[in-house]
């Protein structure tokens, strides 16, 4: 069923965690409701906007780091293609800055 995705560790790793935040986000929304609110996004934003625009972003971060790996090992001598950890690391904290301060 799955045969056509490479699922390696960072990928599973990836959407465990998406899963997790939004059971998580789920939880902390039944608990306690959200507000309006508005940080440096242009438009007042509520908790699950911020995780959607964090979600998207984060998934360029993969994406664009997929895209430029290959040119990296060329530009930097690498000998073989940088860890996809470093890319997950970063947009996993660039999805925690949107949460916090978005």
């Amino acid at each position: 069923m799955f045969e056509w995705m490479a699922w390696t560790t960072p990928v599973a790793v990836f959407c465990v965690c998406i899963a997790l935040m939004l059971i998580g986000m789920t939880v902390w929304e039944l608990k306690s409701p959200t507000t309006m609110r508005k940080g440096f996004l242009p438009m007042e934003t509520t908790r699950g906007d911020r995780l959607f625009v964090g979600l998207l972003s984060a998934a360029y971060v993969n994406l664009a780091f997929v895209g430029v790996s290959g040119r990296l090992t060329e530009w930097l001598s690498l000998e073989a293609e940088p860890s996809i950890w470093f890319s997950f690391v970063a947009s996993m904290a660039l999805l925690a800055w949107i949460m916090r301060k978005g």
